[in-house]
């Protein structure tokens, strides 16, 4: 009646009666994956395995617990082990192994893919950085141009001078001026 919290209050209250019953183990964990709780569902399939390492269904739920984390290739051998225990169980062959088969090929294809991708674009990089060659013609020229500009602003240095009384001046600044126009200077910014 997918009524999963009582489902679990009630597993858990036959677990203190019966602490070494796998199946009760292995049932908690399926309802535990039905509410999308899956390192709970883990741990419990793992405990009924602990419990009996022979049951079939617990390696199957162990299997599909582990799909649920992301852990494709423990699930195939979750899966593996439980098809070992019982090798005519169709639903484990059709559904679950081939199923984690699948998804472990198509992340393997997307794992080669962001490889290739990446080489490509690392690739790419060294190719779009352009060989400069520092002492050629146009570079120098450049450089003389900014040193020209630089010295040509420096020459003729603007100065912004904000007195203790609040009053805002511009002064432009020549070699032979003082250093501080008077004793009321409070900030001198460019």
């Amino acid at each position: 009646n997918y009524r999963y919290r009582e489902a679990i209050q009630k597993w858990d209250e036959a677990l203190q009666l019966t602490p070494e019953d796998a199946t009760l183990y292995e049932m908690k964990s399926q309802v535990l994956m039905s509410l999308h709780e899956m390192f709970p569902a883990v741990h419990a399939a793992e405990m009924a395995i602990q419990r009996n390492p022979r049951s079939w269904d617990a390696w199957q739920t162990l299997g599909r617990a582990q799909l649920g984390l992301g852990e494709i290739a423990l699930a195939i051998r979750s899966f593996q082990v439980s098809l070992h225990i019982f090798p005519m169980n169709p639903e484990v062959w059709k559904e679950d192994l081939s199923w984690a088969r699948k998804l472990y090929e198509q992340q393997k294809a997307t794992k080669t893919e962001a490889v290739h991708t990446l080489a490509k674009v690392k690739e790419h990089a060294q190719e779009s950085i352009p060989d400069y060659d520092f002492e050629s013609d146009e570079v120098v020229a450049v450089c003389a141009a900014i040193a020209e500009k630089e010295k040509a602003l420096s020459e003729a240095k603007t100065v912004v001078i904000v007195s203790a009384s609040g009053t805002v001046e511009t002064v432009t600044e020549k070699e032979d001026c003082p250093a501080a126009p008077d004793e009321t200077l409070f900030i001198r910014a460019r």
